[in-house]
């Protein structure tokens, strides 16, 4: 068994262990937990690719003792010229899942790093350089990184859909033969775009000489993304969402993120009866309220702009009450087919001073649209196909609207002065994983290390994947499995540690100034601190 990591002076969990030593080389320096988190997330991009690049998204929670949680969020709209009559005169039904008509949202990951890094500077007195930030994550792209288990799968898996996108090819299958587990992985034109973002600034990457190149190789692939999107975009400070949950306050991203199904999850749970941890009534009442969550969150979230309701509204306690009142303990709601899932990175740090950290950052599908630009290597994201050409959908296509998005952030303040930072990586499983941690550690007092280890499950769709069933891992009691069928839940069992069912961490922060740990056996990742 995997023990809970704990220090006092700075802790970085990540799924890829070099990327929690970048971290933590940074704090060991005496940078804060937002300069960690900014050398983590740049090498995290590099070490692994397949899940997130400078080409995706991101989305910031950060808490300093004594200010309020604020949020980043660093997601790119579509392209102005993104509409449904661009795609449908184009002849497609539907917006392609990959290639350069699949790359139609703007990246915001690298103006996610540049509003961190502003705000070490000006309010946290943070006084690394960038190029310091982003030194691990050159090196590693240029000197090469071992492939990693994942990383190797996905290539060979996707090959198929992948192996035609532009610089795809050439970076993942040299000589024709997909790279293999163990082997090195050389991204020397991510580190000459890493180097040069150093030199030049973050905001080259959108108006300057970096974005010209983007944009316009990204215009003669055939993407509708031209340089007026690029220096367009700009990050935006958001106040998280809230809610109150057995005595807690949890927060999270507000939409155009899944945030608000993870709050509505974890509310309508805590008005369930209190169930054995691990029993069939435990796993039975957070799979019911997923459902609930998700009926709210596939109906009406989408770019805050075009909803007709706040997503404060859905959190209020009448709501959750009526939510809670459909649930039925003996018996399984029906569950209709729910949005994809993607590939996401999520990463989270503690300083010495107790500033907290929870960080995501995803390309969306495994690899993105698959389309690596040929200048500085960079894959670009996919985050626009959750777009629909249905004018009528809640969440239709239209030039400058922000994409739907699985990816969210969760950190909690604890009514004994604990602050929790988690997450995970899974699409679907998002919400659902980070109930599960918030669940065992917090409300039944598991061991930090214990759950993020212990079994998961997952309703619904993730990674590419169209079963939405409930799948489950292996190490649950027999009863388990036959009594939730029992209750008509469609069970399906998998694996003991599925890869399917993310890549979660957590860190705590006590009053005391002891700072806890822990790292998905389910990834490549580590818990480090010193």
């Amino acid at each position: 068994m995997l023990q809970t990591k704990r220090s006092y002076n700075g802790m970085v969990v990540t799924p890829h262990h070099l990327a929690s030593q970048a971290g933590l080389r940074v704090l060991q320096e005496g940078g804060n937990a937002v300069e960690a988190m900014i050398a983590a997330a740049s090498t995290i991009a590099v070490v692994y690719p397949h899940m997130n690049n400078l080409g995706g998204d991101n989305f910031w929670l950060m808490h300093t003792p004594g200010k309020p949680v604020t949020g980043i969020d660093a997601c790119g709209a579509a392209a102005e010229l993104a509409t449904r009559d661009f795609y449908q005169n184009a002849g497609h039904a539907a917006i392609p899942d990959r290639g350069p008509l699949a790359a139609l949202t703007m990246a915001g990951a690298v103006s996610g790093w540049q509003a961190a890094f502003e705000y070490s500077q000006q309010q946290l007195g943070g006084k690394l350089p960038l190029s310091r930030l982003l030194e691990d994550a050159t090196h590693y792209a240029r000197e090469g990184v071992a492939v990693t288990g994942t990383l190797a799968n996905n290539i060979q898996g996707k090959r198929d859909q992948l192996e035609a996108q532009p610089g795809f090819a050439d970076c993942y299958l040299p000589g024709g033969q997909a790279l293999q587990e163990n082997e090195k992985l050389l991204q020397t034109r991510i580190a000459d775009t890493l180097q040069h973002l150093a030199q030049a600034g973050l905001d080259d990457f959108y108006r300057g000489e970096l974005a010209r190149a983007m944009a316009s190789e990204l215009e003669s692939a055939g993407s509708p993304l031209r340089l007026d999107d690029f220096e367009r975009h700009q990050a935006l400070w958001v106040e998280p969402l809230s809610a109150q949950v057995s005595g807690h306050t949890l927060y999270n991203m507000p939409p155009p993120t899944q945030g608000l199904a993870s709050l509505l999850l974890l509310g309508v749970h805590d008005r369930l009866p209190e169930a054995t941890l691990d029993s069939t009534a435990f796993v039975h009442a957070l799979v019911e309220a997923t459902k609930c969550a998700f009926r709210i969150r596939d109906r009406h979230v989408t770019d805050p702009a075009y909803m007709s309701t706040p997503a404060t509204d859905y959190l209020e306690p009448s709501r959750l009450d009526a939510m809670a009142s459909q649930v039925n303990a003996e018996q399984a709601a029906p569950w209709p087919d729910a949005a994809v899932g993607g590939d996401t990175v999520w990463l989270g740090a503690i300083d010495r001073e107790g500033r907290a950290v929870s960080f995501i950052q995803s390309v969306y599908w495994e690899f993105g649209s698959g389309m690596i630009l040929p200048t500085s290597g960079i894959t670009w994201q996919n985050r626009g196909i959750s777009f629909s050409l249905d004018a009528e959908h809640h969440n239709t296509l239209e030039p400058f609207r922000r994409p739907f998005h699985t990816i969210q952030p969760a950190l909690a303040l604890l009514s004994d002065g604990r602050v929790m930072s988690y997450g995970t990586m899974g699409g679907e499983g998002q919400p659902q994983t980070q109930a599960m941690v918030f669940t065992r550690h917090v409300v039944h007092e598991q061991p930090l290390q214990e759950t993020i280890t212990a079994p998961r499950w997952l309703l619904g769709r993730t990674w590419g994947s169209e079963s939405t069933n409930l799948r489950i891992e292996d190490r649950f009691d027999a009863r388990v499995y036959e009594e939730l069928k029992a209750m008509g839940h469609d069970v399906e069992i998998v694996g003991s540690y599925e890869e399917i069912m993310g890549h979660a961490g957590a860190l705590v922060h006590h009053p005391s100034g002891l700072i806890e740990a822990a790292a998905d056996p389910r990834s490549d990742g580590s818990a480090v601190g010193f």
